[in-house]
């Protein structure tokens, strides 16, 4: 049932990469860490037959910080996220989250563009094939009904990246390069789309060139993971709290819906009514370790935390 690639390219540019993926535009898959993209071809869930090694891209791996903003190259590996002077020292939440994923070897290999793209999970879709085949296809599979849920409208699968809670809070943008050579700057927000089948608005042939994170003064954040093991586990509720100098607060959820769960509020609102809106805006379903109930109240435990650690 593992779909074997047919085709593999290195290449060593970003223009060499995007003429590799024209030339290979349906089954052309991009590979960095590959623990995302390899661990789902050997469960029958990701059928690219191209891969295109971008690991030899240098101008993709640096860490800058050049007037506004902070540029976080996608190939910059999830260990040298936690050990960069410059995270460490301004965006120490950001350090915490890439620490907070899997193990040491599977953070040296791992990448931040890779986290931010990592596919959507679910108890009942994250199986091998014969497993799936078994229980009944799911809608992420093509199969015609939810398993968690019974539906048949709508796929939950849960977005998981840890990365992206901290980069949304922060305001965080990317850019994007298509096989035409056009390239877009986007919120990275605005990259989830919702629908647990296509959890992103990206093509398989878009090629991240810059993660940019905002400059801001006296900007505080925290982040906080729940699983069931401290290592390995992807999450079951991760969140990130910032608060920016004029008192404004974000709060961003991974874990708990098929995209991001973004809020923005101040010191004014209640725990009780930001607890309701965050809970409003999630759609956690059955399809964890741990059950929905429990991860809706752990929400509450995660922002209070927060808070109280922003002094808020």
């Amino acid at each position: 049932m593992i779909t074997a690639e047919k085709k593999y390219i290195k290449v060593t540019s970003i223009q060499e990469a995007i003429h590799a993926t024209k030339e290979n535009k349906t089954t052309s898959r991009y590979l960095a860490g590959g623990t995302d993209l390899m661990a789902n071809k050997f469960q029958g869930n990701e059928n690219g037959t191209c891969l295109i090694d971008i690991t030899g891209i240098d101008s993709l791996k640096k860490i800058t910080k050049e007037d506004a903003y902070y540029h976080l190259g996608p190939l910059v590996t999830l260990s040298e996220i936690t050990k960069h002077p410059i995270i460490k020292k301004e965006i120490p939440a950001l350090a915490d989250a890439a620490h907070s994923v899997g193990t040491p070897l599977i953070r040296s290999t791992a990448t931040i563009g890779g986290n931010l793209l990592c596919e959507n999970r679910c108890l009942f879709y994250n199986q091998s094939a014969w497993w799936r085949e078994a229980v009944g296809l799911c809608l992420k599979c093509n199969g015609d009904i939810c398993i968690a849920t019974g539906g048949a409208n709508a796929c939950f699968s849960e977005m998981v990246s840890d990365t992206a809670p901290v980069l949304i809070s922060l305001e965080t943008s990317l850019k994007i390069l298509n096989t035409t050579g056009e390239e877009k700057t986007v919120l990275l927000k605005d990259i989830y789309t919702g629908d647990g089948v296509k959890p992103r608005t990206l093509s398989t042939t878009d090629l991240i060139t810059d993660i940019m994170v905002p400059v801001k003064q006296n900007c505080r954040s925290v982040f906080r993971k729940l699983r069931l093991r401290e290592s390995l586990e992807f999450t079951s509720l991760s969140s990130a709290v910032s608060i920016d100098i004029n008192g404004k607060i974000r709060i961003t959820l991974a874990g708990m819906d098929p995209k991001p769960v973004y809020i923005e509020t101040d010191a004014n609102e209640s725990l009780d009514a930001l607890h309701k809106r965050l809970l409003k805006a999630s759609h956690p379903v059955n399809n964890d370790v741990f059950t929905r109930n429990y991860r809706r109240d752990m929400v509450r435990v995660f922002v209070e935390q927060s808070y109280k650690e922003l002094g808020i």
